[in-house]
């Protein structure tokens, strides 16, 4: 990367050293190089995860425990991206924020490293700690280095900062999966935390290049406030603590204790906060109409991530017990499926970027609307793809990889017609008061569609079963079709945005 380095004299209120990386703040190297060794530590033990829960050597769960696991710590991650907000805004700042957040991570998987079953739990809770804590506050950091939002960079700059995403995942399992799955699972675990200690020791070292700001705490908490929250924070501790002691003590405990509290606060807490907002009197008639039309695409987003984020569990699951994973006589480790996503964004997002960008200047770019609901029919039709190499292990054959491949794809390009509107209906309808939080509010979205597929599992549905994936593809191509049939309505509801 250095050679990217050049200096900027034509900017001098950049943060740090006067260069920049690629035309940005130098600052943006320093955070580039950090996030893609968070997600290289992060979807490389992902990759793993549901592999390592099957696996006789492993955790050997049945099919059903172990996607509930998976889709539980996945909601965890995005449900704790708010309170990883809050604790930088009220008392760390994002800069000591995310070097804590790290310092998490990695202890997360050293501990997973160990060859133990006691301490895998605990493992994968500080590693959705601490990604809540580094999610949630990275991004804040990468808009800091730019001069508003006003500045010609910014755009670019996230661009930059989103390949850095999509290259460590990419990576992830091919390195972190063929270690994990050919020499240990545990050296895998081990080999992610090496990816985040080098994340962590390079933005230690060139946190001097990030902008002053976030260094700063915007709104601490007054002595009377941290008292309180402590008060409060320790109270739920004990409470916790002393009814997980009667449960373990009676010898009744059983890993649904754990797992059905927190698939219920992952589809609790969404609806709660969505009706806080809605229901909030200081918001004028435009923010309520605005949010009205925000559930519509939060609802919608849902039950997309339910479908999508089963690309990491049921499918990986299929592939490994019913699928040929080999490419013209080669055999390749499971966990390298996960590094299809990543590549393919990589190489249809600029692609879809131009497509847009022509449509708009003829006029004929599809409304919000239209793409998000064309983003739902689309993950629906990958389930209905899912159905033939169902079929086919049914008959007693291996599926081809190829099967898997173009369910990928689909998915995919139904991510980029769903994500990227997402996030940006969000900002724009975001009512003033709650403008810092509905970014959070948006990985909600996320928390409770992986917290119903945890839910699902729970209660013994079996989601590779031909019966429930054609339910569950039918379910989001009819949403998608909603969508589009109520798109007068919800655009009265946005008002301005569109």
């Amino acid at each position: 990367m250095a050679s990217s380095l050049t200096k900027d004299s034509a900017s001098p209120g950049i943060p740090g050293s006067g260069k920049t990386f690629f035309g940005h703040p130098r600052g943006l190297a320093t955070l580039f190089m950090t996030e893609m060794w968070e997600r290289f530590s992060y979807y490389g033990m992902r990759a793993l995860l549901p592999l390592y829960l099957v696996a006789p050597g492993g955790m050997a769960m049945s099919a059903g425990t172990a996607t509930a696991v998976y889709s539980v710590y996945l909601s965890l991650v995005y449900l704790l991206t708010m309170p990883g907000g809050w604790f930088a805004d009220r008392i760390l700042g994002p800069r000591k924020t995310v070097a804590a957040a790290g310092v998490v991570i990695m202890l997360g998987h050293l501990t997973l490293a160990l060859p133990s079953a006691g301490t895998f739990y605990a493992g994968l809770g500080l590693v959705a700690i601490g990604s809540g804590l580094l999610k949630a506050n990275i991004s804040t950091m990468v808009g800091q280095l730019y001069d508003g939002p006003d500045d010609p960079r910014r755009d670019g700059g996230f661009t930059v900062f989103y390949m850095g995403i999509n290259l460590g995942a990419f990576a992830a399992p091919l390195v972190i999966g063929t270690v994990g799955e050919n020499v240990g699972w545990h050296f895998g675990f081990a080999l992610a935390a090496v990816g985040m200690g080098l994340g962590l020791l390079q933005f230690l070292l060139g946190s001097r290049h990030l902008a002053p700001q976030s260094s700063v705490v915007p709104k601490p908490l007054s002595a009377a406030e941290k008292s309180a929250t402590l008060r409060k924070s320790a109270l739920w501790a004990g409470i916790a603590v002393v009814a997980y002691a009667v449960v373990g003590l009676s010898g009744n405990y059983t890993l649904n204790w754990i797992l059905v509290p927190l698939t219920l606060l992952g589809v609790i807490i969404p609806v709660l906060v969505l009706v806080r907002i809605k229901r909030d009197r200081e918001l004028d008639r435009d923010e309520q109409s605005k949010m009205s039309a925000y559930i519509w695409f939060f609802v919608a987003a849902a039950v997309f991530w339910m479908i999508y984020d089963q690309g990491g569990s049921t499918l990986s699951i299929f592939a490994n017990a019913s699928a040929d994973n080999s490419v013209f006589g080669w055999e390749f480790p499971v966990s390298w499926y996960q590094s299809v996503n990543p590549v393919l964004i990589m190489a249809l997002a600029p692609v879809f970027a131009w497509f847009w960008l022509a449509l708009n200047r003829r006029g004929k770019e599809p409304s919000t609307i239209v793409k998000f609901g064309s983003g739902l029919v689309l993950v629906g039709t990958s389930f209905f793809l899912f159905l033939a190499p169902l079929s086919i292990a049914e008959g007693g054959h291996k599926a081809a990889a190829a099967w898997l491949v173009a369910i990928y794809f689909t998915q995919t390009v139904g991510e980029l017609l769903l994500s990227p509107v997402g996030l940006s209906v969000t900002t724009k309808m975001a009512p003033a008061k709650y403008a810092s939080q509905m970014m959070g509010v948006w990985f909600l979205a996320v928390t409770a569609g992986d917290a119903t597929t945890g839910l699902l599992s729970i209660a013994g549905v079996d989601l590779n079963r031909p019966g429930v994936v054609a339910m569950e593809a039918t379910l989001a191509v009819v949403a998608g079709v909603a969508v589009w049939m109520y798109r007068s309505k919800v655009k009265t509801l946005m008002g301005d945005v569109r």
